[in-house]
């Protein structure tokens, strides 16, 4: 299949970092997932929080979602648009720069599978798992919170979805929408690593 840029998608706590990051390892891949809010981060002048977690919402569009949440940015500063829109629109550009560089990639998240959906050359994977097995990995992972682990995972995958939706209008997780799907519960993480490693070469 030989493809050059994989993107990976996941649900909270189905080990989908893990595999990415085995996977472009094994591959001599370059590796991008916290990288990409880093950029982004540099680029708008907001923080690396805040770029996280935009990233991971649903936008408002009231005067409150222009620049008013994002510190010391006011409106005009982002062109016109809200923080919601000018995150967006770094983070495509910088995932486009990735891809157009023509490096051998791995990429995390961030909408990656449409920002590059025109990409021939990127294989797009969505990795999920039973609730069980996800709330055991998140508490093995991030320990346990005043929050329940099966909350924590609900609202984290209900976020990226509504995120998703929102700048797509695809939705999250939707089998069609990705060339492989892989239910790392029942295949095992390594297992997850060892078919994408086969598909790709």
């Amino acid at each position: 299949m030989a493809k050059k840029i994989i993107t990976v998608s996941r649900q909270f706590g189905s080990g989908g970092r893990t595999i990415a990051k085995e996977l472009a390892s094994r591959l001599g891949y370059d590796y991008y997932d916290k990288e990409i809010i880093e950029s982004v981060a540099e680029k708008t002048g907001f923080s690396e929080q805040f770029v996280a977690e935009k990233g991971e919402r649903s936008p408002g569009k009231t005067i409150f979602s222009y620049g008013f949440d994002a510190g010391s940015l006011m409106p005009g500063v982002m062109y016109g648009m809200s923080a919601n829109d000018y995150i967006w629109t770094e983070q495509c550009k910088f995932i486009r720069q990735i891809a157009d560089s023509g490096k051998p990639c791995v990429i995390v998240g961030r909408s990656a599978d449409y920002i590059l959906k025109d990409c021939e050359e990127s294989l797009h994977v969505f990795i999920c798992a039973d609730l069980e097995f996800r709330k055991k990995r998140v508490v093995e992972i991030y320990g346990d919170t005043d929050v329940k682990p099966e909350k924590r995972i609900l609202d984290k995958d209900k976020r990226r979805a509504l995120n998703h939706k929102f700048f797509t209008d695809l939705e999250w997780g939707f089998a069609p929408n990705y060339d492989i799907c892989l239910n790392s519960g029942v295949i095992g993480i390594d297992n997850c690593v060892d078919i994408l490693e086969g598909l790709v070469k």
